[in-house]
């Protein structure tokens, strides 16, 4: 469903297959995970390594500085940055120049979010950063 909501966004002019995702950067997008682990859930995962997922992508972004540092779920941003009080959308908190913003999660256990709800949050993302096509 990434690739649908990236696309429905406006971030790409067409829909990428999963193995094109390395054509992300030139669209202004690139993405990662929270935590390297794949789960079905995000109850799978311990406060741990939110945590030191947290720390590496904190690490991460020092380095490379992008303008815009997107998180895809609030649990793994509350999780990982220790911020509770996180919603969907831009956020307060910056690392060095970057500023943050969580986006609802695409997974189908995240029955709340439409395809286009998730398109139109990711699209606010996109015209923020000035990213896309």
């Amino acid at each position: 469903m990434v690739q649908i909501t990236v696309h429905l966004s406006g971030f790409t002019p067409r829909l990428l297959k999963p193995s094109e995702q390395g054509e992300l950067p030139s669209y202004g997008l690139g993405i990662t995970n929270v935590v390297a682990r794949a789960t079905a859930r995000a109850d799978e995962l311990s406060a741990r390594e939110y945590q030191e997922g947290g720390r590496l992508l904190t690490a991460k972004v020092a380095r490379l500085r992008p303008r815009w540092l997107a998180v895809v779920g609030v649990t793994a941003y509350r999780a990982a940055f220790d911020d509770r009080g996180a919603r969907v959308g831009p956020q307060e908190r910056i690392i060095g120049d970057t500023r943050l913003w969580v986006l609802p999660n695409p997974s189908g256990l995240n029955a709340h979010w439409t395809a286009a709800t998730m398109a139109e949050e990711f699209g606010r993302l996109r015209v923020a950063a000035g990213a896309g096509t």
